[in-house]
């Protein structure tokens, strides 16, 4: 409302004061110059808008100018992110949650507002539920979740407003393809700078606000469990990171994660809190993150990408991983845009819903006939040269993808085109 305001005013003010200045000349200049100056700012602000509308870059100016704070507080929460207190020993969190009446974001929507009573931070949480949810048929049913990540700067209301899910994916939920999953968004934009969804001490904890508060809330107020087996993380750009950095890191929170164009060192995201410190780096570097494990963690990983962009970090992880780990990769084309990771979409949940063997785990669920991932023999591969990835700061671009290996499989995964 205010652009359309401000653009309003910059056309009007040349059509009504152009010619009627008074004054010496040089007042007169000063003042059409003034003019000229207004309505090239206005301009560059519909421009900005335009591409924020389209991107989901920012929900509002607090966010833009980082003046919003949604950090209340960021004890020391210790290696398990809760203060050492089991996450069944915590107190219910009963949500009010208000219908979302906005069409750009499709239906099926409820928002709340949620203190995280273990991380300290406060924050909007949007949570879709599939037609099933509300079905007699499905009323003693729990259901699967999916937590979705967006990129940095980034929307809780990406999934549904920018990549469209309930378009691309509902359908194939309601023809039984897909397993009738719970999508929750939580905000990850808790300050100025990204937050690399770790825990630190005295900033912030990203981690406990993702992986414990938003996941007990959604427990304590819909059909769900807080079982690992029965729920997934998923990301895009920023986001991919964390999923997969997230689900590595709580194989007791999370059994599968889908990444899209992500990375795995965090000095990728220039500006990252845990980009800046050495220690914070190597802690957060998902391949470190997957070497360092004292057992296998009992994940499934979805990776897709385009070279340097998600795809060689794939494969590094690949080779490190062992059973039960398992590292599937998908090639992708088209760079790091909005549009490859929509295509992306109807595949990484067909995937999530084998992977998570969700299909007779009494959801509902008729199967998802033969869309699951390909094995080694039948994986089709681009050629090229793979090349090995860098556990420190990595390429961010195009490359080359490699060739499918008669190890694929045993290595962790496989390795698909698109």
């Amino acid at each position: 409302m205010i652009t359309i305001v401000l653009v309003v005013i910059a056309v009007l003010l040349p059509l009504l004061f152009w010619s009627r200045l008074g004054g010496p000349a040089m007042v007169r200049a000063a003042g059409r110059l003034v003019m000229v100056l207004f309505a090239q700012a206005t301009a560059v602000l519909v421009v900005f808008v335009a591409v924020n509308n389209a991107n989901g870059l920012y929900d509002n100016w607090d966010d833009l100018l980082g003046t919003s704070n949604h950090v209340d507080r960021a004890a020391d929460l210790g290696p398990n992110g809760t203060g050492n207190k089991p996450i069944s020993s915590l107190p219910k969190v009963i949500q009010k949650f208000e219908k979302v009446d906005d069409s750009d974001l499709g239906s099926g929507l409820v928002r709340t507002e949620l203190k995280g009573a273990i991380s300290g931070v406060q924050g909007e949480v949007y949570v879709w539920l599939p037609p099933q949810y509300n079905d007699p048929a499905y009323r003693t049913k729990k259901f699967p979740v999916v937590e979705v990540l967006s990129g940095f700067p980034g929307s809780s209301k990406n999934w549904f407003r920018t990549l469209k899910f309930q378009k691309k994916v509902g359908p194939l939920i309601e023809s039984g393809e897909v397993a009738p999953f719970i999508l929750v968004s939580p905000r990850t934009m808790l300050g100025d700078k990204d937050t690399g969804y770790a825990n630190i001490p005295g900033k912030v904890n990203a981690d406990s606000w993702l992986t414990v508060d938003v996941r007990k809330m959604v427990a304590d107020n819909f059909r769900v469990s807080l079982s690992p087996e029965n729920w997934a993380i998923a990301g895009y750009s920023a986001g991919a990171h964390g999923a997969a950095k997230l689900a590595l890191a709580h194989p007791d929170r999370f059994s599968a994660a889908v990444s899209f164009s992500g990375y795995s060192d965090p000095a990728a995201e220039h500006g990252s809190l845990t980009a800046t410190d050495p220690k914070l780096r190597r802690e957060n570097n998902v391949l470190n993150i997957l070497k360092s494990a004292k057992t296998p963690p009992r994940v499934s990983l979805l990776v897709t990408g385009e070279g340097w962009d998600g795809y060689q970090q794939g494969l590094a992880l690949q080779r490190v991983a062992k059973p039960p780990t398992r590292i599937d990769l998908r090639a992708t084309t088209g760079g790091h845009v909005t549009p490859v990771w929509i295509r992306q979409l109807p595949y990484a949940f067909q995937w999530l819903t084998q992977r998570m063997h969700l299909a007779d785990q009494g959801t509902g669920n008729q199967g998802t006939g033969n869309q699951g991932t390909a094995n080694a023999g039948a994986a089709s591969a681009g050629t090229g040269n793979q090349g090995t990835a860098n556990a420190g700061a990595e390429k961010r671009g195009t490359g080359r993808q490699g060739t499918a290996h008669p190890d694929d499989q045993a290595a962790g995964g496989t390795r698909l085109l698109e």
